[in-house]
């Protein structure tokens, strides 16, 4: 059994437990729920991601136990981490990150998105790609980064959109 960090918006929130069984793999994801709503547990890892499910209230804590076969999770790569994200989100694949610094560990880039408010944040396999509001009568957002953004409606609001690697270094957005 291996056992992995299961994260919310960048921080500990509880734990994802790892167990081979023939050509299957065993996932049991508990935390406490970062507030009211719906959220799913997901795998994360090095060239990919697996929603495990929507978790669900066991006493103080959250709980989802799922099996998937060899061809699920293969595309994953290594295993990373766990996280914890909105199901509301679900379609969309944006979700909210009330502390976008705590998503990175480029001490640049925890400082310069340091009380940043609106932000949006998803995984795209083994990328991870944020979206910062954007007001033209306002500073630019990560202004040393210009040349890697894209502008782009999301909901009502526009945004400049910012991809890192596993690495956390900017790339050009898809």
């Amino acid at each position: 059994m291996d056992k992995f960090p299961l994260l919310w918006a960048g921080e500990p929130a509880g734990e994802l437990t790892v167990e081979q069984e023939a050509l299957y793999t065993w996932f049991t994801a508990r935390c406490r729920l970062p507030e009211e709503g719906l959220w799913c547990a997901w795998a994360v890892g090095e060239r990919g991601e697996l929603r495990l499910g929507v978790l669900e209230p066991a006493g103080e804590q959250a709980v989802i136990r799922r099996r998937f076969s060899r061809r699920m999770t293969g595309p994953l790569g290594d295993l990373l981490r766990g996280e914890v994200r909105s199901a509301a989100s679900a379609g969309t694949d944006w979700e909210p990150a009330p502390a976008p610094e705590r998503l990175f560990r480029t001490p640049w880039l925890r400082r310069q998105l340091q009380g940043t408010a609106g932000a949006l944040t998803r995984r795209r396999e083994a990328r991870r790609e944020l979206a910062l509001p954007y007001d033209p009568g306002r500073a630019f957002p990560l202004e040393r980064l210009f040349c890697f953004a894209r502008l782009r409606r999301l909901g009502e609001g526009l945004y400049m959109v910012y991809c890192f690697d596993e690495r956390e270094w900017p790339v050009f957005p898809a």
